[in-house]
């Protein structure tokens, strides 16, 4: 995490007089190299034990293992095995080997054999092995990602609620 110094590096010698141009080597320098470059980070990973509520928005990968109760927006979006998603789920890659329950939209959509659906799929590509479960309906689009939403034959119905009990005074 830290740099090395290089006053004891072959070149680097300073002349014994000249110890106020030295660098003071009694505290550790705070200069470092990330690991990642800036603005390309790693996949985000939630793990099996982990559960959120909320919705989750990213540039980068998120690979969820656990549980997720919300939406979820990334570049290339992995359902692990174990995970359970309910929300809508949005990504330019899809891989779902779990569960997700809510709409699936992305430019490529791939369901392996383990993979348990319960929602529609709106995509440009899509594969889906045997042994996939799915229930909903699919449809492609050439732009699966854009807000729009795709129209609906009738308005959702709307459900109210009216007390007709009277408290007496």
């Amino acid at each position: 995490m830290f740099s090395k110094s290089r006053i004891n590096e072959p070149g680097n010698a300073k002349p014994e007089g000249d110890k106020a141009k030295m660098p003071d080597t009694t505290k550790p320098s705070m200069d470092f190299t990330p690991s990642a470059p800036r603005g390309k980070a790693g996949t985000s990973v939630l793990s099996a034990d982990l559960t959120v509520v909320g919705n989750l928005k990213t540039a980068g990968d998120i690979q969820v293992e656990g549980t997720v109760e919300g939406d979820i927006r990334a570049h290339l979006l992995t359902v692990g095995e174990t995970a359970t998603i309910r929300g809508e789920i949005m990504a330019d890659d899809i891989v779902v080997n779990g569960r997700v329950i809510g709409r699936v939209r992305g430019l490529k959509v791939r369901l392996t054999s383990t993979a348990r659906v319960e929602g529609d799929i709106i995509h440009k590509t899509i594969a889906i092995e045997s042994g996939a479960h799915f229930e909903g309906s699919v449809q492609r689009q050439e732009d699966p990602l854009a807000n729009n939403r795709p129209a609906l034959a009738a308005p959702a119905p709307t459900a109210t609620f009216t007390d007709t009990t009277k408290s007496e005074a």
